[in-house]
């Protein structure tokens, strides 16, 4: 196993990368997102971009004006730049040009939506893991997020790695990126293999179903367009042993988030703050099975009827 420089080496030696925040009319979530970064070991040290979205609605209005409002007085951090939107462009879009404006100036990113909460370490992880995957040819993001799965309590490592990135505290590379295809323009050969559909369900079994939504214009998702990006060019996702971010997004005003409790975790309550990784890219088969159990086709219809 490698290690990293120590944390003092690393803050002097490394740029940290820039994070985005993404936001639109949910100002507790947005207040507790911004607060829990700020605790942060290296928020003081971090860029910070936040983007906010117009309202959809009139009804929107007072809402996202309250969250801009509050983004004045937000401090706490290296600089920060506040990015306000005159319309709505909905969350996909906010992402896909957000991410992209800021990657294409700094190389990298770390990401974060407004109803996020951070454990004080996870800016930590995410820039060492970052950097030290930054050369490797088969890893497409790093995550700062991870399920709670049965093998992960006992695990000796400090991360593993996965087949589907998640949308929950996420950083990459302007490599990575900007090679995503947002059109999914070889979705029609796809629709038709089930081999090719069997493989995409390493991630989970509700992947293809969603990427069909999505192409048949019911849903707009950046993430399962990014999912498959991964899938097709066969590369990985770093996940910490233990996660240092937790949801809050389930309340009336959330968008995307449906009720859920698959997903609940334990935030990192360490103070871990050097981090190991190997170079060699491994799946451990047990993790793998487990990660995809939680999106089984009986696990969401038991929580359907149990919710």
């Amino acid at each position: 196993m490698q290690k990293l420089l120590n944390i003092s080496q690393f803050c002097n030696s490394m740029d940290l990368a820039p994070v985005i925040i993404f936001c639109y009319n949910r100002l507790n979530e947005t207040q507790q997102t911004i607060q829990a970064l700020k605790e942060n070991y290296l928020s003081e040290k971090s860029i910070l971009f936040i983007f906010s979205d117009g309202p959809k609605k009139f009804k929107d209005h007072a809402k996202v004006k309250e969250v801009r409002e509050f983004l004045q007085t937000v401090e706490g951090f290296k600089s920060i730049e506040i990015v306000k939107s005159k319309e709505n462009n909905g969350l996909a879009q906010s992402i896909i040009s957000g991410v992209s404006q800021v990657i294409e100036e700094y190389g990298k990113v770390i990401v974060l939506e407004d109803d996020l909460i951070t454990s004080p370490n996870f800016l930590d992880f995410m820039n060492q893991a970052l950097d030290f995957h930054q050369d490797s040819e088969d890893i497409f993001s790093i995550s700062g997020y991870t399920m709670d799965l049965p093998s992960l309590k006992d695990y000796p490592k400090d991360y593993y790695v996965g087949y589907r990135a998640s949308s929950w505290g996420w950083g990459t590379w302007r490599e990575q990126w900007e090679k995503v295809d947002w059109e999914v323009s070889n979705y029609s050969g796809f629709k038709w293999n089930l081999a090719e559909q069997l493989k995409f369900m390493r991630g989970g079994s509700d992947l293809p179903r969603m990427l069909s939504k999505q192409m048949n214009g019911k849903i707009d998702s950046w993430a399962v367009r990014w999912c498959y990006d991964q899938f097709k060019r066969d590369m990985y996702t770093v996940f910490p042993s233990t996660s240092k971010v937790v949801s809050i997004g389930f309340g009336e005003d959330a968008t995307h988030t449906k009720d859920t409790n698959r997903f609940d975790t334990i935030l990192d309550q360490g103070e871990q703050r050097d981090f190991e990784f190997e170079a060699e890219t491994k799946i451990d088969k047990i993790l793998a099975k487990e990660f995809r159990k939680k999106f089984s086709f009986k696990n969401r219809l038991l929580e359907k009827i149990t919710l």
